[in-house]
């Protein structure tokens, strides 16, 4: 369970990070992108690789994050279903749902 948020931190299971994550049925997977606030079909290969249902992408406190079309469609071929949420109520949504969530910690 994602516990807390702030802008550049979060604690999920009791563990902090301050780093970009993918959280995903209990595993947190360090996410690093080629441009920080620029989504890439290269920057979801776990999210790809993980294949689940529903792909929540928190774009950063003031929502600066954008996710390419081209990503998107990847992942909508593939079966996922993406949404696009400031990060806090990415978490939230993440948190109820249960689904994988691609978390900006920042912007």
């Amino acid at each position: 369970m994602i516990e807390h948020y702030t802008f550049g931190e979060i604690t999920i299971d009791g563990k902090d990070y301050t780093h970009d994550v993918i959280y995903y049925q209990g595993e947190v997977y360090p996410w690093r992108r080629k441009e920080s606030h620029n989504v890439s079909v290269k920057d979801i290969e776990t999210v790809i690789k993980l294949k689940p249902k529903i792909v929540i992408f928190g774009t950063g406190e003031s929502g600066i994050m954008k996710v390419s079309d081209e990503a998107k469609q990847t992942l909508e071929k593939l079966g996922t279903k993406v949404i696009l949420l400031p990060t806090e109520e990415a978490i939230q949504e993440a948190n109820k749902t249960k689904e994988a969530a691609a978390l900006h910690l920042t912007c």
